[in-house]
C-alpha cells in the first residue's frame, strides 16, 4: 500500500514538464495560480531549473482550491487551453504574473497576447474540454495526501513547504547529491 506521503500517479506524457525527462530529480507541483504562496513558488522553481540545468525534470499539475479561490479552475482551464497550442509555460508564467485578474475576460486577453488561436482558446473555454483532466490532477494530488497548495513532492515523496522555499532548494540539492 501507497504512503499518504507518497506521489499516487508517476510522472506521464500528458503532464507538462520542463526539463529532461530522464534528470536524476523530479520535482512534482501540485498547484493553483490564484494561491499567493503558489506565486511566491513560481520564481523559486525557475531558480532551481537555472541552477540544475539538466539534472532536474519539473512537473507542474493543477490543484485549484475553488472554495477560496473562484477564478483558479478557469485558470487552469486556460492553461490547459495554450498548453493545446504549445504555449502552456508561457499562459502559465502570465496566470502568476497577473494572479489579481483572472476572469475571463482577461483570461482572452492572455490568449490574444501570446498569439493564441482565440476562437479555439473560447471555443474549449467554453466546452471545459480540459476539465476532466483539471478534475484527474487534483483526484491524484488527494490521493498523494495533498491537502493545500502549492505541493511538491521530490522523487515522489512529499516535501513540506512550510519551511520555505530555501528548504525546497535545499532538499533538491540533496537529492542531486544523493544521485552523484
Amino acid at each position: 500500500m501507497k504512503h499518504p506521503s507518497e506521489l499516487a500517479l508517476a510522472v506521464s506524457p500528458t503532464d507538462h514538464t520542463q526539463g529532461p525527462l530522464h534528470a536524476p530529480v523530479t520535482v512534482i507541483e501540485y498547484g493553483d495560480y490564484e494561491c499567493p504562496n503558489c506565486k511566491q513558488a513560481a520564481p523559486a522553481v525557475k531558480m532551481l531549473l537555472a541552477r540544475y540545468p539538466g539534472r532536474l525534470l519539473f512537473v507542474f499539475r493543477h490543484f485549484p482550491l475553488e472554495d477560496i479561490h473562484p477564478h483558479a479552475l478557469f485558470a487552469a482551464e486556460a492553461a490547459e487551453c495554450a498548453g493545446a497550442q504549445g504555449r502552456f509555460w508561457e499562459m502559465h508564467d502570465l496566470l502568476f504574473e497577473n494572479q489579481l485578474h483572472l476572469s475571463g475576460s482577461h483570461l482572452h486577453e492572455y490568449a490574444e497576447r501570446l498569439g493564441l488561436d482565440t476562437v479555439r482558446f473560447t471555443a474549449e473555454m467554453a466546452d471545459e474540454i480540459y476539465r476532466q483532466r483539471i478534475r484527474e490532477h487534483i483526484a491524484s494530488g488527494v490521493k498523494s495526501g495533498v491537502r493545500t497548495s502549492p505541493a511538491f513532492f521530490i522523487d515522489g515523496r512529499v516535501h513540506e513547504t512550510s519551511f520555505g522555499l530555501n528548504a525546497l532548494q535545499d532538499a533538491v540539492a540533496a537529492a542531486l547529491h544523493s544521485r552523484r
